[in-house]
């Protein structure tokens, strides 16, 4: 009888008292180092996208009653010390100003039957969709004397988004209102159909902000021009977001007509000119 061998076969295994090779270790040490520069990286990335986590989301945009993308976090961002230095500290408010210490900018007939109120903030990129989505339909509603539309803007994404582009903005607002209301109305509908991409600050600038009143004739006064460029209004910018703070609004835009939210996104989309007009007139008993 042959004789059996009872020693177990090692064909394409490694014995189990043979240590891995130096070559082998080597690459698992490799390995390792990669997946570990992978895994710090991927918290550089997250940490990167923290500052524009309240704009990161664009596609959600199906907001019912005016709750929107761009959420407050309270307070206008008005924290560097170089914005603070930068700034008069005498509080100036903009002929044409109303509401509470002249807080809120008015727009169209002071006697209309029914009041729109608008919530922004000019560095929202939500707002930009809102202005050029229905921004026209809103002036018309006014111009008619359907509505008299109330203004009442914020700047918590300069802290949201770090800049101080919001308040600059804002306080440019200021010194437009105060050549009138009109050439307010201008000026924000050139600040929106301008605005900067939403992680850049170019508001921020001054010059860039005369700049762009050019487009509204008869604004660039030398009255205009040293408002802006002294940053005049700027105590009476951080008056405005402190309103809006205390509003109880908690993102921008929101839209209301006597008290009523109107919706501005529907099914990831804006509404249409036509079905913003028709919520405004229902919500004013008007249909």
């Amino acid at each position: 009888m042959a004789q059996t061998d009872s020693t177990p076969t090692t064909a394409g295994k490694q014995p189990a008292d043979k240590k891995p090779s130096r070559k082998h270790a080597e690459k698992i040490s490799a390995r390792q180092r990669i997946q570990e520069a992978q895994r710090l990286e991927r918290l550089a990335a997250q940490r990167r996208r923290r500052i524009v986590v309240a704009v990161s989301v664009v596609a959600v945009l199906a907001l019912a009653g005016g709750t929107t993308l761009a959420i407050s976090t309270a307070g206008d961002g008005k924290s560097s010390a170089e914005s603070a230095a930068a700034e008069p500290t005498a509080l100036l408010v903009p002929a044409n100003a109303t509401g509470p210490d002249g807080t809120v900018i008015t727009y169209g007939r002071a006697d209309a039957p029914h009041t729109l109120q608008v919530f922004e903030d000019f560095r929202c990129p939500v707002c930009k969709t809102f202005e050029s989505t229905n921004g026209e339909t809103v002036k018309k509603l006014a111009d008619d004397g359907s509505v008299k539309v109330e203004y009442h803007l914020a700047a918590f994404l300069d802290k949201n988004l770090g800049g101080k582009g919001s308040r600059t903005a804002l306080a440019a607002a200021g010194a437009a209102l105060n050549e009138g209301v009109d050439k307010f109305k201008q000026y924000h509908d050139v600040l929106y159909a301008n605005q900067p991409e939403e992680r850049e600050d170019g508001f921020g600038s001054v010059n860039h902000l005369l700049d762009l009143a050019e487009q509204v004739p008869g604004l660039k006064t030398d009255a205009f021009v040293k408002a802006v460029t002294e940053r005049t209004y700027a105590p009476w910018a951080a008056k405005v977001a402190e309103a809006f703070n205390s509003s109880g609004v908690t993102g921008t835009p929101t839209v209301k007509l006597d008290g009523k939210p109107i919706t501005l996104f529907s099914a990831n989309r804006p509404v249409t000119p036509e079905q913003f007009t028709a919520q405004v007139k229902q919500a004013a008993g008007l249909q």
